[in-house]
C-alpha cells in the first residue's frame, strides 16, 4: 500500500504544483487588460497625488521632490525616466505619449511597476516592493500544509480500496494453491464490489467444475478396480489349465494390458487423492537412512536386470528429518525409477543440506529431456514421445504426482540438465523439516550391503 500511495501522492503533488504555477499564469495573461484595469483602479488615488506633486513643482525641484518621496512612501521606490527609455514596450509609449497611466503585473497577477506620464516627455516609475520573506514563508506553509490534508485524504481513500485490493489478491492465491472454496467476502458496496462479485462467480465455477472432474475420475477409478480384479482372477485361473503355447502366449499378454490398466487406475487415485486434499500432510521424524532403504529397496531387481549401477552419496546430510514419509517416498520411487528406465548405465542419488533446506538430486546419463519440455513433463498424461508404449513411456502421470507430493509438503521439484548428460531432478524441503545436522548416515553403506556390486556409494 506505501509505494502505490507515494506513486498517489506525488502525481497528486506534480499536479497540485503544476497548476497553481500554470494556471494564474495563463489567467494573468489571458486577462491582463482587465487585471492591469483593475490595478489601475485601485491605484488611480495615489498616483494622481503623486503626479499632481510633481506637476505643481517646478522641473528643477523634481530631482529634490523625488528624494522626499522615497524616503516618505518607502518601501515604495520611486524613479524619473524618459518616455523614449528603451524598457518601455512599444505599447506603454504608445499609451504614455497619450497621457495614459500604464500597470506592469507579476506572475501571480499584483502590479509590480507603475507608469504615470509627466510634462516635458517624463515619466514616473512606481515600483512595488516584493513581498518579505515571512510572507513567503507562510505562503509556502500554507503549500504544505495543504499538500498534508491531501496525503490525509489520498490515505483515508485509498485505505479500504487497498484492503480489498489485497483480500482479492490473497484469495486469487490460495485459489491457486487449490482452495477452490475461498472466496472474497467483499461487500457489494464496495467500489470494487462488482469485480469481486465477478470473481467470486468464477471461483465457484471454476470450483464446480474441478470438482466434478475429481469425482468422475475418483468414481471411474474405483468403479474400474473392481472388474478389473476380477479379470486379473479369471486369467488367472485360466492360467492353471495346460494351454496350447500360442493360447498361453495371448492369455500372458491379456493378463499384462490388465496389469497396466490396474497401474493406470492407481494412477488416477492416486493423483485425484493428492489433488482432492488441502491438509498439510502428517509429517514423521525419521532416520534418513532408513527412510532411503525402505524406498531404493524396492530397485534391486531392475538395477539387476538391466545392469546399470544406482551410486547414493548422504556425506552431507543430516541423520534424521522430519517429513511426510509416505508423499516423499512416492516422489522419490517416480524418480528414480524414471531415471533407471532410460539412463545408459548409472544414475546418481544425492542428499545434502543446503542453505534453504534438504535437497535431493536425482540425477541420470540419458538423453535428458529438451529444455522447452523441462516444465510440460510435470503436466499430467503429457508424455515426451508419444509413439512409445505404456512399457516405456508410463501414463504421464508420474511427474505431475512427485511434484504435488513435494508442494503439499511446501516444497519444490525441479528439473534441468544434469552435467552427467541426463536430467538432473531436484528436490527441495524447506529448512524447518530438518531435525538436526548429525553426519554422515550410515544409508549408503547399509544400501551398498544390500544392492550388491551393482551398487556404488562415492568417497
Amino acid at each position: 500500500m506505501l509505494k502505490i500511495l507515494i506513486r498517489l501522492y506525488l502525481v497528486l503533488l506534480a499536479t497540485y504544483g503544476a497548476a497553481s504555477y500554470l494556471v494564474p499564469e495563463a489567467l494573468v495573461q489571458m486577462f491582463s487588460d482587465r487585471y492591469s484595469r483593475y490595478s489601475l483602479e485601485q491605484m488611480n488615488g495615489p498616483l494622481k497625488l503623486v503626479e499632481r506633486t510633481f506637476v505643481e513643482a517646478p522641473l528643477s525641484r523634481w530631482p529634490t521632490l523625488l528624494a522626499d518621496l522615497n524616503a516618505e512612501i518607502a518601501p515604495l521606490a520611486l524613479q524619473l525616466g524618459l518616455q523614449t527609455d528603451p524598457r518601455l514596450t512599444r505599447s506603454e509609449r504608445h499609451g504614455l505619449a497619450k497621457g495614459e497611466r500604464r500597470v506592469r503585473l507579476g506572475d501571480d497577477g499584483d502590479p509590480s511597476i507603475a507608469l504615470v506620464p509627466l510634462p516635458g516627455g517624463q515619466v514616473l516609475w512606481v515600483a512595488f516592493p516584493e513581498a518579505p520573506t515571512d510572507i513567503a514563508l507562510t505562503y509556502w506553509a500554507m503549500n504544505a500544509l495543504i499538500g498534508a490534508a491531501l496525503l490525509v485524504c489520498l490515505y483515508f481513500w485509498l485505505r479500504p480500496h487497498w484492503r480489498d485490493l489485497e483480500r482479492l489478491r490473497r484469495t486469487a492465491a490460495r485459489l491457486g494453491k487449490g482452495h477452490l472454496q475461498e472466496r472474497t467476502a467483499i461487500s457489494p458496496r464496495s467500489d470494487i464490489g462488482q469485480l469481486a462479485r465477478a470473481f467470486d462467480d468464477m471461483a465457484q465455477d471454476l470450483e464446480t467444475l474441478i470438482v466434478q472432474q475429481r469425482d468422475l475420475l475418483n468414481a471411474v477409478s474405483h468403479e474400474l478396480r473392481t472388474p478389473l480384479s476380477r479379470l486379473e482372477f479369471g486369467l488367472a485361473l485360466l492360467q492353471a489349465d495346460p494351454l496350447p503355447a500360442e493360447t498361453q502366449r495371448r492369455l500372458e499378454q491379456q493378463i499384462r494390458h490388465v496389469r497396466e490398466l490396474d497401474a493406470l487406475v492407481n494412477e488416477l487415485l492416486s493423483y485425484a487423492r493428492l489433488h482432492a486434499s488441502h491438509e498439510a500432510p502428517e509429517r514423521q521424524l525419521l532416520r534418513l537412512d532408513e527412510f532411503l532403504d525402505s524406498v531404493l529397496a524396492d530397485f534391486n531387481e531392475e538395477q539387476e536386470r538391466r545392469g546399470v549401477t544406482l551410486s547414493l552419496s548422504v556425506d552431507q546430510a543430516p541423520e534424521r528429518v522430519v517429513l511426510a514419509p509416505r508423499l516423499t517416498a512416492r516422489a522419490l520411487q517416480n524418480l528414480v525409477g524414471n531415471a533407471l528406465r532410460y539412463c545408459q548405465q548409472e544414475v546418481w542419488l544425492t542428499v545434502c543440506r543446503e542453505s534453504e533446506g534438504l535437497l535431493i538430486l536425482v540425477e541420470d546419463d540419458g538423453e535428458g529431456i529438451p529444455a522447452g519440455e523441462r516444465e510440460r513433463v510435470f503436466e499430467p498424461f503429457y508424455r515426451l514421445d508419444r509413439s512409445r508404449d505404456r512399457t516405456t513411456g508410463g501414463f504421464g502421470l508420474g511427474l505431475s504426482i512427485s511434484r504435488r507430493a513435494i508442494e503439499k509438503q511446501g516444497g519444490r521439484l525441479t528439473l534441468a540438465q544434469s552435467e552427467k548428460g541426463g536430467a538432473r531432478f531436484a528436490i527441495l524441503l524447506p529448512d524447518h523439516l530438518l531435525a538436526d545436522v548429525e553426519t554422515p548416515s550410515r544409508a549408503a553403506a547399509r544400501y551398498a550391503a544390500d544392492s550388491g556390486p551393482r551398487f556404488s556409494s562415492p568417497s
